[in-house]
């Protein structure tokens, strides 16, 4: 991109961001007779379903009208990874255990879905036995039993089949990698998984070879859903889901519209997480997230499912005549650039402190769409909604006391001390589909510049990142310095966020995470002390040593504690945000007026 079109970009995501913080501040304030309070449109006010609840009512009927530019990675529970495919999907699949239907840092605590209670632990952490409640049914009306929850658990091994989603349970339960899955196993009923034991119908026993404290979390993920044997249809799965929750899937066309139905053979006796308030809920998928945002706007659709806040034409828009429909939660999300130590000269400590010194954090996070739609700047890598982050307190590059503004003075003393005081050269890589990751790609080049760091940007195809970035051989072949990124946890701990970014035992040859090529001792000796600690204030503070151990190698620049800006309609109920799926709104009791 010339010089000249990336400082008509910069110029116009500030004016943006500047008429959304004034916007804003109207909004908190009051506004106008759509604003704080909604008064005139019916709206329940500004923030109004931030950590707590909006319109809340047990009134049953209606259709839940779901709108997105993206459809799900698949609506199969154990390929699926998008956040609010996960949301979405306890309305057709149950797990054991899942996140409490409550509003904010509550909804992250696990409670029984499933199973009659909590895991009942011995073996110094090692067995999980849980027993089955009564009356949980598939959409056929036959009982969910033992045996299908071990059978969709096995299902994480069929990786030549079911690539894609999370293999937490595959690792932790199978280390050495013995088992070869349901589809290649040769026992009688494809059940030959020794790990798990299901010695009844109504019992499941878990026995890990090494304790770990998060395994709890792990089966609250969607990928521990049961699967019935007879209703697999493999890698075509996730085009009809076979549902063991409130409601089944009537329809789907693929990138076009998704439609799901009450299971009538589901028993509310039998699920005390779920309400399962509308009658219908259904997906309509636009290709333009301008005319998406329009028709939410306009009353057509009741909330965007991706949950990733408004583009920024909507956003302007909403908040001049929309103040009362918005909340404006974090969400959970570290939006960054990260360090490749395999790409000079950035196997130097001093030289990755340089940019971090030398970046104008303002500006990034003006690019990204300033405190509003962007986050607060960000100061170090682990994000709020994670037991052990200390927020903005931890500020060991002195970032947000400086209100954002390079330090070009400590940039410089860097640089001295890598060995280049006159800068070098470098690549920004950065996902050509984000506009928003471009502009502060745009950012960061404007800035280094001042230190005499020479930083190119190369778009790459974002639909291929596992391919192209995840490839550490490929990230050495293209001298891609610096990569730009976000991340979100698996799960609310410092294990399901930081593990695959931090962990020497992730790197990967192809869909690798820990771009920064991190193997360190003692981060890894302090995830190790982690999964095996089962207190939970020392867990609490082991996620926070790992933290700074992160920080202090320099191997990220935090761009944002990311916060979103997202649209509820005036006929929705029971609306409220979730640390569970990183700030969305929990879709699970949603209802409509």
């Amino acid at each position: 991109m010339t010089t000249q079109r990336a400082t008509r970009r910069r110029k116009q995501a500030v004016a943006a961001a500047a008429v959304v913080a004034a916007l804003l501040s109207t909004a908190a304030c009051g506004g106008d007779d759509k604003g704080d309070g909604g008064s005139k449109n019916g709206a329940a006010g500004f923030n109004a379903a931030n950590n707590k609840v909006a319109n809340a009512s047990a009134k049953k009927g209606g259709e839940l009208k779901f709108a997105g530019t993206q459809d799900a990675d698949s609506w199969d529970t154990t390929r699926g990874y998008y956040g609010f495919a996960w949301n979405f999907m306890r309305y057709y699949s149950r797990t054991l255990v899942t996140g409490k239907a409550e509003a904010g840092p509550a909804g992250a605590e696990i409670t029984p879905d499933l199973a009659t209670g909590l895991a009942k632990v011995t073996d110094d952490g090692k067995t999980y036995t849980y027993t089955l409640r009564d009356d949980v049914t598939w959409e056929d009306g036959k009982p969910v039993t033992s045996k299908d929850i071990k059978y969709g658990i096995e299902r994480q091994w069929a990786q030549d089949v079911l690539a894609g989603g999370p293999v937490y349970l595959k690792d932790i339960l199978d280390p050495k990698g013995e088992y070869k899955g349901p589809y290649k196993d040769k026992s009688k009923d494809h059940l030959g998984l020794k790990a798990i034991q299901t010695p009844d119908d109504k019992t499941i026993v878990f026995k890990l070879p090494k304790a770990n404290s998060d395994f709890e979390d792990m089966l609250a993920l969607a990928s521990a859903s049961p699967v019935r044997q007879d209703k697999d249809t493999k890698s075509k799965y996730g085009l009809h889901p076979f549902s063991s929750g409130p409601y089944k899937f009537q329809s789907y066309s693929p990138g076009k519209e998704l439609k799901l139905v009450r299971n009538t053979e589901w028993k509310q006796s039998s699920d005390p997480v779920r309400k399962a308030l509308p009658d219908k809920i259904s997906i309509k998928f636009f290709t333009n997230a301008n005319d998406l945002d329009q028709r939410l706007l306009a009353g057509d659709y009741d909330l965007d499912l991706a949950q990733t806040g408004l583009s920024p034409q909507g956003r302007t828009t909403a908040l001049k005549q929309h103040k009362g429909n918005l909340d404006n939660p974090v969400s959970g999300y570290i939006r960054y650039a990260v360090f490749p130590q395999t790409v000079k000269p950035f196997d130097n400590e001093h030289c990755r402190k340089a940019v971090i010194y030398g970046a104008d954090h303002k500006s990034l996070q003006t690019a990204r769409g300033g405190p509003v739609a962007g986050g607060d700047i960000g100061t170090n890598m682990l994000p709020p909604s994670v037991p052990g982050s200390e927020g903005q307190k931890y500020d060991p590059y002195g970032i947000a006391k400086n209100d954002g503004a390079a330090n070009i003075a400590k940039a410089k003393e860097e640089l001295k001390a890598c060995g280049k005081p006159s800068g070098f050269k470098t690549t920004i890589a950065v996902r050509n589909n984000k506009p928003v990751e471009v502009a502060t790609a745009e950012s960061m080049q404007a800035s280094l510049k001042k230190i005499g760091v020479d930083a190119q940007i190369d778009q790459y195809d974002g639909a291929q990142t596992a391919g192209i970035i995840g490839s550490p051989s490929n990230v050495k072949k293209k001298d891609y310095g610096i990569i730009i990124m976000g991340w979100g946890p698996d799960f609310p701990t410092v294990q399901g966020f930081g593990l695959p970014l931090w962990s020497g035992k992730y790197i990967l040859d192809s869909g690798n995470n820990n771009f920064a090529m991190i193997d360190d001792k003692t981060i890894n000796g302090l995830f190790d002390d982690y999964v095996n600690e089962l207190d939970d204030t020392k867990k609490t503070q082991l996620a926070t040593e790992i933290n700074h151990k992160v920080m202090e190698g320099g191997y990220y620049l935090p761009f944002t504690f990311e916060k979103l800006l997202n649209f509820r309609s005036n006929r929705l109920t029971n609306v409220y945000t979730t640390d569970n799926y990183s700030g969305q709104y929990d879709f699970l009791n949603l209802g409509v007026k």
